[in-house]
């Protein structure tokens, strides 16, 4: 008897099912509260220098103040990050942006040098505003948001490896706990090193509440419900998006924005009581007895006591003894190289992974040009996820896992393509193209979490699921910092998340399909299942072919 056939036993979806999914989504709910953070903590409001000599000039209005010492750009407005280095009183007489270049070209233009004055119309402080990381430190303050995805990154071969030694739910506890206090410890930073240390930790620990949500609600349910598993965790995910642009509308002060989005770590942390641990992971650890209380806890929710009897000690050793790791063997991360088919796996989900976080935290970090404020625009954005992540529910159930996470990132990479050649005067059908192309984007993030998590045999599928995650991160936490080769050519950043998305999408087609196939347990079941899915192959191919002959 598998583990499957246990399921079914105690019931592969019922009460016991939907009260664990519904403590997983908790979790989800609170990723994008720090994922997507850095559009509003590290935001930075309209400035430009700081006159020391402005009170020398009370005779005259603030807009008159800045003309005879702030320059305009090449757009005609005042610049953020230069001065004159004197005032240029002869342009009250002629402010035009002719006169005004000339005088940028006899008049010394300086850099700021006495710090910049900040509009607090919008915000009252971010971490810009904090340690004026604008101008020449522009690169600091986007460096915030990879500082955190490389925690990230490194949290998730940390928690990967982790919770399969220790278990899913006891690190769900550790990361709840590690999130909280390094939050905490964000938003009472005194400097700006301490604030990407921080940030830096609090990725690591945010990893494992990613990390371990979705194998543990598939550890849990039956074949026919592992789609709706993941989809349903993943919908939380869009609506901490919404969640997110509330709280930062609300919130308008970065350190209370931090103590918003961390405090509800406590409710987390409460609600792990009614959690339980995977009887799966349980079982190929030894630990028959904790197994067996959690499927009879299983089996009496579900209306199935009579069923979850007829387990016992005796059968749950003989199951663990199908899925149980190999006597002395111990698996590692290397484990994920051993043998032919799982290097294909490790090899191209790696890239899908590094592919689909680089474009979808491209486009999830640059919430303008669509005619709306930031907070709507972010707002927008978690919306447009949901129908997306329906869709993908039945698409995924129909054509498959493999098509679905090929196509959908490969178009949304398609769609970042469509709009560096379509005009900018054509504003409607450029946003109507950059917003199909958010919703491809999340459709193919929702799909990479089920189709990776489907692939690992049970023995690796946290380390897989580490190792994938940290790809992920690494393009995560590179995704901001392409922003900045807007200087060397303005599209450039556009090509690249183009490209990758494109290339990335294509190596999915190397990769089996999971669709109704049984959760492997064992490397070696990822082996078998691969070499039949390869002479069921052949065997169509043979057919076919004196079909062709006659």
């Amino acid at each position: 008897m598998n583990f499957e056939d246990l399921l079914q036993e105690v019931g592969g979806f019922g009460k016991f099912q939907v009260l664990t999914l519904l403590l997983l989504c908790f979790p989800r709910l609170l990723l994008p509260l720090h994922f997507l953070l850095h559009n509003f903590l590290a935001a930075i409001p309209p400035h430009h220098c700081d006159i020391t000599y402005v009170d020398r000039l009370a005779n005259l209005t603030k807009e008159e103040a800045w003309l005879i010492s702030i320059p305009r750009d090449a757009e005609d407005v005042f610049s953020s990050c230069k001065m004159f280095s004197e005032p240029q009183f002869h342009l009250l007489v002629n402010s035009t942006q002719e006169a005004s270049n000339t005088t940028m070209n006899i008049t010394a233009v300086q850099n700021c040098q006495h710090g910049w004055i900040y509009d607090q119309s919008q915000f009252t402080s971010t971490i810009a505003t904090q340690w004026d990381l604008v101008c020449e430190q522009r690169g600091l303050n986007q460096a915030t948001a990879t500082f955190f995805f490389i925690g990230v990154m490194f949290g998730a071969v940390i928690f990967g490896y982790l919770s399969d030694r220790f278990g899913r739910k006891s690190m769900l506890l550790v990361a709840y706990v590690g999130t909280l206090l390094f939050g905490m410890l964000s938003a009472i930073s005194v400097t700006y090193s301490m604030l990407a240390v921080t940030r830096t930790l609090t990725g690591v620990a945010m990893s494992g509440l990613s990390l371990i949500v979705l194998p543990l609600g598939l550890e849990w349910v039956d074949i026919h419900h592992r789609t709706f598993s993941g989809v349903t965790t993943s919908i939380f995910w869009s609506l901490g998006n919404m969640l997110l642009a509330l709280i930062a509308y609300f919130v308008r002060d970065w350190r209370w924005l931090l103590f918003a989005v961390t405090l509800p770590c406590f409710v987390g942390i409460a609600s792990l009581w009614w959690l339980s641990e995977s009887a799966r992971w349980l079982l190929t650890k030894g630990k028959l007895e904790q197994a067996h209380k959690h499927l009879q806890r299983c089996a009496k929710m579900n209306g199935r006591k009579e069923s979850g009897a007829k387990i016992n000690l005796e059968i749950l050793n003989k199951t663990a003894a199908n899925i149980a790791q190999k006597p002395g063997g111990n698996y590692s991360y290397t484990s994920l190289f051993q043998t032919p088919m799982m290097r294909r796996i490790s090899y191209c989900m790696g890239a899908v992974w590094f592919g689909v976080a680089f474009s979808y935290y491209g486009m999830s970090m640059n919430i303008t040009g669509f005619g709306l404020d930031m907070y709507m625009t972010q707002f927008v954005f978690g919306i447009i996820e949901i129908p997306a992540k329906i869709i993908m529910y039945i698409v995924v159930n129909w054509a498959g896992r493999r098509h679905c996470q090929a196509w959908t990132l490969i178009l949304a990479g398609l769609s970042i393509g469509a709009n560096i050649v379509i005009p900018k005067s054509l504003e409607t059908l450029r946003s109507v193209v950059a917003i199909i192309g958010k919703g491809l984007s999340e459709a193919s993030f929702t799909t990479v979490f089920l189709y990776s998590s489907e692939l690992y045999p049970t023995v690796l599928r946290q380390k897989g699921q580490g190792y994938c995650s940290f790809m992920g991160r690494l393009g995560g936490s590179v995704a901001p910092l392409i922003f900045l080769l807007d200087g060397l050519w303005k599209p450039l950043p556009q090509v690249t998340y183009f490209a990758v998305a494109v290339l990335c999408g294509s190596s999915v087609f190397f990769l089996p399909e999971t669709l109704n196939v049984r959760l492997p347990e064992t490397i070696e079941d990822t082996e078998k299942q691969s070499l039949e899915k390869e002479k069921q192959l052949r065997g169509n191919i043979s057919e076919v072919m004196p079909l062709k002959s006659l």
